[in-house]
């Protein structure tokens, strides 16, 4: 072990100070240090503006954001007072935007708070933002006076343009002069705030927001804040004033936007509750304030719940996701049990039954919150959920009681969601059986033809055409390294068949089983499925192997749908391949040539010499050929000619496959009328 020089004692230990706090770890705060880390901390400066909005206090928020990523928020509220603070001895400025846990949301449970409900909780947001910026400038009004203060990389600037740093202590003088004060002409008199900043790169990795994120987080704020309005503005040319706007208001909230996401699949009307309570998460604790609202409707095939807490979105749930399961599955339960709806010993409903035809959201406000961390993507308070819980329950029950058709619609809707999941899972269940495990004598694929080694490196797969083609390919090929397996006809049209008809197709399934490694399944796909894993294929080439005329081709490209649909990483990795069948066999002084083309028909044929006799004729199908020809054309590594199938552009692939053998059939029409000349010497037609 190689020596350690440095010392650890007690001169090793630091504290980081002022900005360092922030911009050395900033994922402490806001979760990341990437992107979405930056993001959060544009949703810290807007949660501010929202509060503001929540507790009546103006009706419009407004963000723009520039093209060389500043942004800027207006909005119509109080103003930040950032004026002298007698209690704590410091100006406010100070202690919001350059002290940790320092804010005005501490006292929301008392009777007097100057915030209820708010989204601000620790007074973290505004001065971890402020520190990890490269700029920060802030102008509050409150009626009379307009008052700015700026910062640049976490310090304060002094009229000198200087920053100030704070940890050194400067003089109350040096500080007065940090906040610049302007008296307001009539004319401009108004109240609420004006932000601007730019994060900065030295501090997180990225901060190319994209406009989705700011038109879905604006948007989620104008669903839980009715009647509030939220304008967008997205500056499209640098240093000039050509913005394109975005403006987003729910006059009725998550009513509104609950029918919205229905639209037409709604089953039920979309109906709305809300309440007020009071309680607390232990005996011990203080009781505090809880309001809940709640609207939903049953919809088919849409699907969507969502849930919001003081106006912050909860991408993980937490407690009200813990209500909505237990009352929904519990209440349905109940009603498809009193209305005899249940076989006899069926399971009862799963949540999944009922989330895919519910379109729900909802909003709750607290005055004591314990998000599970400063991303406040989820609560964890034990009363809100079981507030919630007996609130959904009893509204439910009151709810089916007094609309018995959509009780009906609803119950219904989940109870044949649920037995088409069963069904579902069965079938899945069957196929995984069937393409797992080894094959023996209990699980053999029917004609399968083996090899001796058991090393998937050495062993190669023939997929041939129909077992006329088996015969001669087994004759020919090399027992040690190389199976077979015949394909019976044409196959399934993988592109376009679903993947419930796909696997309950003998052939594809048998193949599948067969090379082992299990599917690929592209989209949201329910069920048990034998996940695709690279290590489980039991073969170092799978070789397809067809006749050199039209049905042979069709039934080659059929299979590479099956590849392109199931199995694309085999494709990607090299390990499929087309053996090329020789078009012609030329005989020539008791010689046999095999030649692949026309053209090399040629070249065979001039090789010969102008006075050489030689027959020619076309190559017979896979079945009558002789093994020895097999063995030379096909089979043996030698003298065979594999073509690689590669992985090509991925979506010019898709359209081939797409205009060849899938549903657009108008592609098909127009490439027939571009290219269908090309191919009459090829057609079959009967004269007369």
């Amino acid at each position: 072990m190689a020596r350690r020089t440095k010392t650890y004692d007690n001169q090793s230990i630091t504290a980081l100070k002022g900005p360092d706090r922030v911009r050395k770890r900033p994922a402490v705060i806001f979760g990341s240090d990437g992107l979405e880390g930056c993001e959060h901390s544009v949703f810290e400066i807007l949660s501010n503006s929202v509060d503001e909005a929540r507790q009546g206090f103006g009706d419009t928020i407004e963000m723009r954001v520039f093209s060389d990523r500043s942004i800027e928020i207006t909005d119509w509220g109080r103003g930040i007072p950032l004026g002298w603070n007698d209690k704590e001895g410091r100006y406010n400025w100070e202690l919001i935007y350059c002290e940790l846990y320092a804010g005005g949301k501490y006292d929301n449970n008392a009777e007097n708070a100057s915030y209820v409900f708010s989204l601000g909780l620790n007074g973290l947001g505004a001065c971890a933002t402020q520190y990890s910026s490269e700029y920060f400038e802030v102008a509050s009004f409150d009626g009379e006076n307009k008052y700015e203060v700026s910062f640049r990389k976490g310090y304060p600037i002094g009229p000198d343009g200087e920053p100030i740093v704070l940890e050194d202590n400067p003089p109350r003088e040096q500080l007065d002069k940090v906040l610049r004060v302007t008296p307001l002409p009539k004319s401009e008199r108004r109240t609420g705030t004006i932000q601007r900043w730019k994060p900065d790169l030295e501090v997180f990795t990225s901060i190319d927001i994209p406009l989705e994120y700011f038109t879905e987080t604006l948007k989620k704020q104008a669903v839980v804040n009715a009647g509030t309005t939220f304008k967008l503005y997205w500056q499209t040319e640098p240093g000039s004033d050509k913005f394109d706007e975005y403006t987003f208001l729910y006059k009725n909230g998550i009513f509104d936007y609950v029918a919205e996401i229905a639209g037409d699949a709604a089953l039920t009307e979309p109906v709305f509750w809300q309440t007020e309570t009071v309680g607390r998460d232990r005996a011990d604790k203080d009781d505090y304030k809880l309001k809940i609202e709640c609207a939903f409707c049953c919809a088919n095939p849409v699907n969507v719940i969502e849930y919001y807490h003081n106006s912050s979105f909860l991408e993980h749930g937490g407690s009200p996701d813990r209500a909505v399961r237990s009352a929904f599955v519990a209440e349905i339960d109940r009603w498809l049990k009193a209305n005899g709806k249940y076989n006899k010993n069926e399971p009862k409903i799963t949540f999944a039954d009922v989330q895919d035809c519910l379109v729900l959201v909802t909003s709750s406000h607290s005055t004591q919150t314990s998000y599970a961390n400063q991303t406040k993507k989820a609560i964890t308070n034990k009363f809100i959920a079981e507030a919630m819980t007996s609130f959904l329950r009893q509204n439910l029950e009151i709810y089916f009681a007094e609309n018995p058709e959509a009780a009906e619609k609803l119950c219904n809707q989940a109870l044949v969601n649920k037995r088409s999941r069963e069904r579902a899972e069965a079938t899945r269940l069957d196929l995984r059986k069937k393409l797992s495990g080894s094959m023996d004598i209990s699980n053999r694929v029917e004609r399968f033809v083996g090899c001796r080694s058991k090393d998937p490196e050495k062993r190669e797969l023939y997929i041939v055409e129909g077992n006329s083609a088996l015969t001669s390919v087994k004759l020919a090929r090399d027992a040690e390294f190389q199976a077979i397996i015949p394909v019976r006809g044409k196959t399934l049209n993988c592109l376009k068949a679903s993947y419930d008809k796909i696997f309950k197709n003998d052939i594809i399934v048998d193949l599948l089983k067969v090379i082992g490694c299990g599917v690929e399944l592209k989209g949201k796909v329910k069920g048990d499925f034998v996940e695709f894993d690279p290590k489980n294929l039991r073969w170092s080439k799978i070789i397809i192997c067809t006749d050199a005329d039209k049905d042979g081709f069709q039934i080659r490209t059929l299979l590479l749908t099956m590849f392109y649909r199931l199995l694309p990483s085999l494709i990607k990795t090299g390990k499929v391949f087309i053996a090329e069948t020789p078009l012609y066999e030329i005989t020539c002084r008791d010689k046999t040539y095999f030649a692949y083309s026309d053209k090399e028909k040629q070249e065979i044929i001039e090789s010969f010499g102008e006075s050489a006799k030689y027959t020619v004729q076309r190559s017979k199908g896979l079945g009558e050929n002789e093994p020895e020809m097999m063995r030379l054309t096909t089979m043996d590594p030698a003298t065979r000619r594999l073509i690689a199938v590669k992985p090509a552009d991925e979506k010019e692939t898709f359209e081939v496959f797409d205009t060849m053998l899938g549903d657009n059939l108008a592609a098909r029409k127009k490439y027939i009328a571009e290219h269908g000349r090309e191919y009459l010497d090829d057609l079959d037609i009967d004269e007369g």
